[in-house]
């Protein structure tokens, strides 16, 4: 079976207080747009950044890009008067910092549907800290209203009293859990973000590694950043024609009854076909977004 969900090989972060960042995000290249109520924005600009990112919302303008809003902790002052003002928008997605707990999204669901949020805008979960690692599972399951898993690497290494590497050895099992978490239960997951601006080369290789561990896309924090990670996560190509040989391989061997082929030195069997028709149809939704955005 072959699951396809929107592209998101590009999240980029938005400040909810820069009126300038949420006009150029409508010509931005990127799969996805979170406009940040949290992290982004200072607690003096709380309210005027919930009121920015409802008028960028109901302006409109951004196309096919995906419309994640990352709202306040509910337990702040600001979070439940966050969610009640985007419930009412066109976003696609709430996100919530710092979930732990499948009662977490349980709360937030109970507040969007109270503030009339529409079925359709899914929630998404900051994954940050020890507490949610441990408990991704029982968060992946809390509801299918979650879209995806979006990982605060940040603040995870920082509670882990770790350091940052290229090589992300001390989230390596963090991500792990995280990771089987969201396949198991059929939702999205976004690496974290690579906080070095100045290194070209660890941000390729961040985008490399998060492939290699399947992650769908990365999440960024400056627009120069996007060409690099829509060319690591989107299917090349090479790939693609690959994937098409693969099918054709294996269509031709069924047809003889024949389960499994050989293509290229290589053995070719049921589990090859499904990788490849998803990579086809994701190449698909890519071209068909980016021709209409």
């Amino acid at each position: 079976m072959i699951s396809i969900q929107r592209p998101r090989r590009s999240v980029l972060y938005m400040p909810g207080s820069n009126a300038r960042a949420l006009e150029k995000g409508r010509a931005l290249a990127t799969d996805a747009l979170i406009l940040d109520l949290e992290d982004a924005v200072s607690t003096v600009n709380k309210v005027e950044a919930r009121g920015l990112v409802v008028k960028a919302l109901n302006q409109g303008g951004y196309g096919n890009r995906e419309l994640i809003v990352r709202v306040n902790d509910l337990d702040t002052v600001w979070g439940q008067d966050d969610v009640r003002a985007i419930a009412k928008t066109s976003a696609d997605a709430i996100l919530l910092p710092k979930v732990e707990t499948a009662q977490q999204i349980k709360s937030l669901i109970d507040l969007m549907d109270a503030s009339g949020a529409t079925q359709t805008m899914s929630v998404m979960c900051m994954m940050e800290t020890p507490l949610g690692m441990l408990n991704a599972k029982e968060i992946a399951a809390a509801s299918n209203r979650i879209s995806c898993f979006i990982m605060g690497t940040s603040d995870l290494v920082k509670d882990l009293h770790a350091q940052h590497t290229r090589m992300r050895l001390p989230v390596i099992t963090s991500l792990g859990i995280c990771l089987l978490a969201a396949r198991a239960y059929g939702i999205g997951i976004i690496d974290g973000v690579c906080l070095d601006l100045n290194d070209d080369e660890g941000f390729e290789k961040s985008c490399e590694q998060g492939l290699e561990l399947g992650f769908d896309g990365k999440t960024l924090i400056h627009p120069k950043t996007i060409i690099t990670a829509n060319k690591t996560f989107g299917p090349s190509s090479q790939a693609i024609e690959k994937a098409h040989e693969i099918v054709r391989a294996f269509d031709d061997a069924n047809d003889k009854g024949q389960g499994v082929v050989v293509l290229n030195g290589q053995l070719i069997e049921n589990l090859h076909a499904e990788e490849a028709k998803r990579l086809i149809a994701l190449s698909d939704i890519i071209a068909e977004l980016e021709q209409n955005t």
